[in-house]
């Protein structure tokens, strides 16, 4: 039986509504985080001189202090790391983002884009 909300399964998603966000455990924050580096300098975690120089740098340097998981070199992509292998290292322990002024592009867009544009993950608490 599938539950709704199912993060991993767009099936069970429901159609984004304002005020969803507000009650809802955050979902779409176990999905895995693709990030430019862009996002990385906005997070403040890499300076302009830093990304010019070598993303493949950026990306060991990252990967050491377990920021990212990944660096998709072709689409020069970042995926963010996720903590117990679900959870954003940014969603705190009231399942909040606390980053979210800085956030990611992919983040602000979501649910406009994602596995199932205009509909999300959503969960009560």
């Amino acid at each position: 039986m599938i539950t709704r909300g199912d993060a991993q399964r767009p099936s069970t998603y429901i159609q984004y509504r304002k005020g969803l966000c507000d009650d809802c455990w955050g979902g779409c924050c176990t999905l895995p985080v693709e990030v430019s580096a862009n996002d990385l300098i906005r997070l403040e975690l890499i300076t302009e001189e830093e990304a010019a120089i070598s993303l493949k740098k950026v990306a060991q340097k990252l990967m050491k202090v377990k920021i990212i998981q990944a660096y998709h070199q072709k689409s020069q992509l970042f995926v963010l790391e996720q903590r117990y292998g679900r959870d954003c290292i940014y969603l705190n322990k009231d399942r909040r983002c606390t980053v979210y002024l800085k956030r990611p592009e992919v983040c602000r867009a979501f649910p406009k884009i994602g596995p199932k544009p205009g509909f999300c993950p959503y969960r009560r608490k």
